[in-house]
């Protein structure tokens, strides 16, 4: 096999690498902005075959025209080109699509960003299949090989980039190596490949370009001069702590977890007070299951009233950045990194009051919201126990909520809805009580008799606000969900959008860049 021929199929893994890297990106690059949802992992797929379908047609169609080992290397450099050019126009292209319905903003941003690399890396391999062929005879046998060589390096691409990749290089770093990959082995095909005097204007531009991205590359750190106190990536999301006067923020996908004081280390957020409520149910300390840790606010209160606390968490660099930055180890309690459903069917323990925490405004696990999940959930009460959901929702009464609501009702039959927003049609947080109990036997909260004004705006009014706006959900018709028939991200998209135009608001009052 000649050099150039043997370099033929380099390029091509390279190549099928690089589309399923880049899909997984993707998810990473629009996740914080729109949530990790079934919509954005459907526009990904869609987007990526569509393009791989119009360049194996294009690259086929042009290859037998005009295939030349230069032109394939140019392919790869446009890609490469293309990609390093992708954190640069991230910001553009979210603020171009800020304003429309949410699935066409998916999609639209995954098509401008996406859709040219990938049709692009799609006309590699016809490409390289007629560069290789030199007889007929083994057409069958050539296209066979390369197209499996593509697959299996997609294969290795896929688990190295999820499991190993963005978590330790992070996802801007990772997609400038991925673009600058594609540069150098266009330059290195270039010069390994037939010499013609073609080659040097795109080899000098292709490999100025791989040189220079890493350096200029707008790759985002931690700057606590400008309040970002630290960013990761972990397994499932981007982690953000952020100060400014409003206290520290602990953001996952750009959905705000958790807030404190940073003097007191209080919880600050109006719903964390409201989740105290259970407590109310029972004359001693009991034992408290939070599914969702955040910054951990929920087990400081639980573990300062006396109480024993479990908190299972999926996402170990959550517990990580809770323990490092929120003062997670001064509360005590017992931390379990594992999936909130597995723990629900496999613990033995039994519990007073559980606590569901872990519906973020960037998505709602399907899982763990369906009637079997609630089901596991009830397996782990104690008789007279009380399980408290938070769900942010657009309205108190948002279809969402009475979706929840029913499927409740499957194991529990009393549902009580605690809301926080004003006025009632806003978006914010809602809690639903539920339990084989009385839900209205409860101590009263305790209210102001003072005439301190700040009590207006502290964690006693929102849980007089939320007990005396309580209402039944009134969920007659509705059907719950299920493993089988799950709604949950179309019943949600309103409210994520409007969530995360919420926190761009938010955040633009500080000049912090969305």
């Amino acid at each position: 096999m000649q050099k150039s021929s043997a370099f033929l199929y380099v390029i091509v893994a390279i190549s099928g690498a690089s589309v399923l890297a880049l899909e997984i990106l993707g998810t990473r690059i629009l996740g914080p902005h729109f949530g990790v949802s079934l919509f954005l992992w459907s526009a990904l797929i869609t987007v990526t075959l569509a393009a791989l379908a119009v360049g194996y047609l294009v690259g086929g169609s042009s290859a037998d025209r005009s295939a030349s080992y230069s032109r394939l290397c140019s392919l790869l450099g446009i890609a490469g080109t293309w990609i390093i050019a992708i954190p640069w126009l991230q910001k553009p292209v979210i603020l171009l699509v800020s304003s429309w319905e949410l699935r066409a903003a998916i999609l639209g941003s995954s098509t401008i960003l996406f859709f040219l690399p990938l049709m692009v890396l799609g006309a590699v391999t016809p490409y390289a299949i007629r560069l290789t062929l030199t007889t007929v005879e083994q057409a069958g046998r050539t296209s066979g090989r390369l197209f499996a060589l593509s697959t299996l390096a997609s294969v290795a691409s896929a688990l190295l980039t999820g499991f190993y990749f963005i978590p330790n290089l992070g996802v801007f770093l990772l997609t400038t190596l991925l673009g600058t990959l594609l540069l150098v082995t266009a330059v290195a095909g270039f010069v390994s490949g037939p010499r013609t005097g073609k080659i040097v204007v795109p080899s000098l531009f292709f490999g100025l370009a791989g040189f220079a991205a890493p350096i200029v590359s707008p790759i985002e750190r931690a700057d606590p001069s400008s309040g970002l106190i630290a960013i990761r990536q972990s397994p499932y999301a981007e982690l953000r702590v952020f100060d400014n006067l409003d206290g520290r923020h602990f953001l996952i996908d750009w959905g705000i977890h958790s807030r404190i004081d940073t003097a007191t280390r209080e919880s600050t957020l109006p719903y964390s007070a409201v989740m105290e409520l259970p407590m109310r149910y029972f004359d001693r300390a009991g034992r408290m299951l939070l599914i969702g840790l955040g910054g951990g606010s929920m087990v400081h209160s639980y573990t300062k009233a006396g109480w024993e606390v479990d908190a299972v968490e999926i996402d170990p660099m959550v517990i990580a950045m809770a323990r490092d930055y929120f003062n997670l180890d001064e509360a005590g309690g017992t931390i379990v990194e594992m999936d909130g459903r597995r723990y629900l069917a496999t613990t033995t323990r039994k519990y007073d009051v559980v606590i569901l925490d872990a519906y973020g405004s960037s998505s709602i696990p399907f899982h763990l919201v369906t009637a079997e999940a609630f089901g596991h959930l009830k397996s782990v009460l104690n008789p007279g126990g009380v399980v408290a959901v938070n769900v942010i929702s657009l309205g108190w009464h948002d279809p969402l909520v009475l979706d929840i609501a029913a499927t409740l009702r499957v194991p529990f039959g009393e549902v009580l809805a605690l809301p926080m927003a004003e006025p009632p049609d806003r978006i914010g947080n809602l809690i639903l009580l539920s339990g084989d109990r009385d839900l209205e036997s409860i101590r009263e909260p305790d209210r102001n008799t003072g005439s301190d004004p700040a009590w207006r705006f502290g964690p006693g009014y929102a849980i007089v606000h939320a007990w005396d706006n309580r209402f039944v959900p009134e969920t007659a018709g509705i059907r719950a969900l299920t493993d089988d028939r799950n709604a949950i991200d179309v019943r949600s998209e309103e409210t994520m959008l409007a969530s995360r135009r919420e926190v761009q608001e938010y955040f633009s009052r500080f000049d912090v860049p969305w």
